[in-house]
Formats: C-alpha cells, structure tokens, sequence
C-alpha cells in the first residue's frame, strides 16, 4: 500500500463503543483444589432458540453433556416474567402461550445490533413482547415484572440464559463453575462478540474464548475422524440452527484444525421457517374465518408453538395436522400442512443455504469433489429437503451424521475448554475472519476529495489472530485532526459495508498535505476481537 488519505474531521457526532476485554486462552484441565474453587471451565452453545451445556472431564478423559433440571440435554434460550418470578428455559417456554407479552425469546438475534438495523425492525413485526429504543440506539426488551414495567438488554437476557447454563453445570458437577467457553455464528461481528463476553461477565463468568459455532462442531467431529497416518481431511461443516446458518470448510491433520473458509448468514434458520408456517396459517385463519388473529399476541403465540410442533412433526411424517381449541374470537382452528407445501413456502431460504456452500467452496478455492465428509450441524438440518439439495449438491455423497446435531457445538467448545484431545495431546486451532476489514479513506486518483473508498487492511479468510498496519497521510494543508472510521464488507464503498466504528486522532502538528505519516493498526485476536490503533508518526 502506498500513501493513502485520510478523511478530515467531520461534524458528525463521535459513537463509543464498549472497552475491548484482552481474551486470554483456556488452561489445561485441572483438579478443583488447583483451580482455587472455581471448578473446570465449561463449554455453552448459546443457541438463539435453545442452548446447550457441556464440561471435559479429564478423569474420564471425555466431554459430558449436561441435562438441565427437566432432564433434557438442550434448554430453550427463553426468559420469562411474571408478577412474582423470572421464569428461565423450560418453565418460560411452557408458559409462554398464555404470558406470550413477558416472554423473551430470540434475543440473539438482537444482540450488538442497533434498534434502527433493518433486521431488528422485521423481527419487532414478528415478536409478541415489545421491543423500544434504548440508550445509543440499542435495542431494548420491555416486560411487565412485579407489578411494574422493566427494560432489558439483549445482553442482560443472554446472561440470564448463561447463568441457567452455569447453574444446570454446577448441580451437575457438585462445584462451583467460573470458567466459560461460549460459542458464536460465524458471521457475528465485533460488537456482536464483544455483547456476548459482555453477557458473560453479567453472569458473572470468566469468558475464557469466544469460539466460532461451526470450528467447534469440526472439533467434536475431529476427535473421532482424525487419521491416524497422519493425512489430512477437508470437511465442510453445514450448521443450521433456529436463529443461523453457517458453513466452513475445515481441515484436520495430526491435531490442527484449520479453517480454509467461511461463509453464512446471521439471520436464516429454523425460526424463519416457523415465521413462514405462521403466515400461511394467519392467511388461511382469514380466508375460513375472515378474521385476523395478528392483533392477539396470545393467538399468535399459540399458533407459533403449533407451527413448531407441525415442523418436527414433517420431518418424519409427509403430513402434519393440528388443533388449537379457541384460537381468537372462540373460534376453534384445524390446521392441516403437507411437507410438499412447507417445501414449497420456504424454497428460497433453502436454496440461500445451498448458494452459501457454493460461496465457501469458491473462498477456499476448492472443488466439491475435494470434500471428504459433510458434517451436518444444528437441529434444522434434520429437515428432509434440506439434506436432500445437499446430497444433490455434492453428487448423492453420503452425509455424515455421526456427531449429535443439537450437542456438537457445546461438545466441541467444551474440549476446547479443557485443551486437550482423546490421545492427550494439545490441538491448534486455526480460525479466520469471515468479513474484510478497513477503513475509509479518500482515493485522489479515483475520486479527488470525496471520502468513501473502502481501504482493505484484513482481506476475508485471513487466518486469526493477526496484526495488519497501513500508511496513510493527509488531504488538507494544516490538518490537525483525521477521523478513522472503521468497516467490515466487501464492497468497493463504504457506503455498501457495515460501520464497526470511528475515533478521532488529535494533535497532528500542521503540515502541508501530504506530509504527515500516520501508521494504523488493525489487530484480530483468536476471539474475533478487533482492535485498532493509530499514531501520528
């Protein structure tokens, strides 16, 4: 890169944004005296609809699946309130029909976004609690609790979920729990990451790492299938869950998983199949009925809890059927889906995930035929037509399923947890960034003083952790300050990329244009973090 200019100040008003946490990485497995009380580090999958507890137990050399209280290895990431209880997994999803207004769901799918993001405000249009504008613009839940109306984060609603998960890991292991490895889409940004281990210090956890959803499946899938020669293996992890979808080419050889590309999207799953069913049936409600139940948060909620029923129900059956006694106005509703039509409603999200396949082989350069195994992960991928167009895909290959779909993420975080494989030897993981960063910049030889161009310090499927500098100076005679504003995204403007961030640099010394030499730092740490720094040189 030669001398690149820097946008001047502007009047815009500077945004703060959280104080980066240094992550640092998971010990070794020690023994609860050596760990003073804290107990072993465990491993959560933080799943937009449910969530998942695991812990690496070195005496027994292997990762156990925690049951929560009712018995089940997977908890709905639900919270709920009432006039005398705050009601966490099971207990807030089975009340959820009759309270719907004071149950909290989906909350990751808010999460370091902003309350104006187009995605958040197509989801308020879905949801039947109330979702208003916080401080900064963030998103905010607001529930009716002990008699009087309370505003919740989305990270305040996620450690509660984490605290249920450290409590399930405490009852079950008879010690305390501090230590934590949590799991995130691939495609959460910055700030979505830093929520997260901002969730995890709510709840009063030390987040050990923040490890990349699908890196964790290829390590709960590695253990089992690495080659004992010593050759390597390319699988493609296919993770779909309710909330996300992601997909990653990894290789593992002798220990070292290291991820070759990524692709995925952080607003496609299982719930954007249920929003679909639901439509179908408020319009079919309409048309026998002609009355509209979008009014009725309750209806709304039983009917979504049917659709959920009626999509499991699909993926065994070719036809799901079901009743719901006085659905709105005393009306008794039957609803009837064939898995012809569910197919039919949700093709195109189907296909989305089958270009997301084509968009990570085309990253990792590399021919499908190069795959040795397709490891399917998350609970939508059980959905029949999902892995028919994958087999079709990849020429009737054979996919793999023998890692549980619903316990692979929070299996492999677990390990990673305790740092160590079956055979006792320490792994390496090799992750990536899945977006470009840069900054914006003016490029005088395309478009003289007009800010915009986007300045790629980290290309996309750079391996992380890593540390990028550019050389930049300024466009104006007497500057005494520059605004370094920071993006992630592919395209060739800012304007078509996503705003991580901006700060200003002081205290130039004035010099004709040209003339200063300003270093900036991007540095990605193994968490995802990123950090950047600027100096006046």
């Amino acid at each position: 890169i030669s001398e690149w200019i820097l946008p001047p100040d502007s009047p815009f008003p500077l945004q703060y944004f959280p104080v980066r946490v240094q992550g640092r990485r998971a010990p070794s497995p020690l023994t609860p005296a050596e760990m003073g009380g804290d107990g072993p580090a465990i491993g959560v999958d933080l799943g937009t609809t449910y969530s998942c507890v695991a812990v690496w137990r070195p005496s027994h050399n292997r990762v156990e699946v925690v049951p929560n209280d009712q018995g089940n290895l997977t908890t709905p990431s639900c919270v709920a309130f009432t006039d005398a209880w705050r009601l966490i997994g099971d207990a807030a999803l089975n009340q959820a029909a009759r309270n719907p207004v004071n149950s909290v769901f989906d909350a990751k799918r808010l999460i370091g976004r902003r309350f104006n993001d187009a995605s958040v405000q197509g989801n308020i249009k879905l949801w039947p609690f109330k979702v208003i504008p916080g401080p900064a613009d963030r998103p905010m839940m607001a529930v009716q609790y002990g008699g009087e109306e309370k505003h919740f984060t989305a990270e305040e609603i996620s450690s509660m979920i984490l605290v249920k998960m450290k409590e399930t890991a405490e009852a079950y292991l008879g010690m305390s729990v501090k230590n934590v490895v949590i799991t995130v889409p691939v495609y959460f940004n910055d700030s979505q990451r830093q929520a997260t281990i901002d969730a995890g210090a709510i709840a009063g956890l030390n987040v050990l790492r923040i490890i990349n959803e699908p890196s964790a499946a290829a390590i709960a899938y590695g253990l089992d299938k690495m080659p004992g020669s010593g050759e390597a293996k390319t699988v493609l992890i296919f993770d779909l869950g309710g909330g996300t979808m992601d997909v990653s080419i990894i290789s593992v050889q002798n220990g070292v998983f290291t991820v070759k590309a990524t692709s995925g999207d952080t607003h496609l799953g299982g719930q954007d199949l249920n929003n679909r069913m639901v439509e179908h049936f408020v319009q079919d409600f309409l048309k026998k009925h002609k009355s509209d139940i979008r009014g009725s948060p309750r209806a709304l909620m039983r009917l979504r809890t049917a659709c959920e029923r009626a999509k499991r129900m699909l993926s065994s059956t070719v036809e799901a059927k079901f009743e719901i006694d006085k659905l709105h106005d005393s009306i008794d509703y039957y609803g009837r889906i064939t898995r012809a039509r569910f197919e039919e409603l949700n093709m195109d999200l189907f296909r989305k995930c089958i270009e997301h396949v084509e968009k990570c082989l085309s990253d990792a350069k590399m021919d499908k035929s190069q795959i040795h195994d397709v490891v399917l992960v998350g609970g939508s991928t059980r959905i029949p037509k999902v892995q028919q167009l994958l087999q079709d895909f990849f020429d009737g290959k054979t996919l793999c399923k023998s890692i549980n779909p619903d316990e692979a993420v929070a299996y492999g975080a677990a390990v990673l947890s305790g740092e160590c494989d079956r055979k006792g030897q320490d792994f390496l993981l090799l992750d990536v960034t899945p977006l470009s960063l840069g900054v914006e910049i003016y490029d005088s030889r395309v478009q003289p003083h007009i800010p915009g161009f986007m300045n790629v310090l980290v290309p996309r499927n750079t391996t992380i952790p890593v540390k990028r500098e550019g050389r930049y100076t300024t466009e104006f005679d007497n500057q005494k300050s520059v605004r370094i504003k920071v993006y992630e995204g592919e395209g060739a403007w800012t304007k078509d990329n996503k705003l991580l961030g901006e700060f200003m640099l002081e205290g130039l010394v004035p010099a004709p244009r040209g003339v200063p030499k300003i270093i900036e730092t991007m540095e990605v740490e193994a968490n995802g973090i990123l950090k950047v720094t600027a100096v006046d040189m």
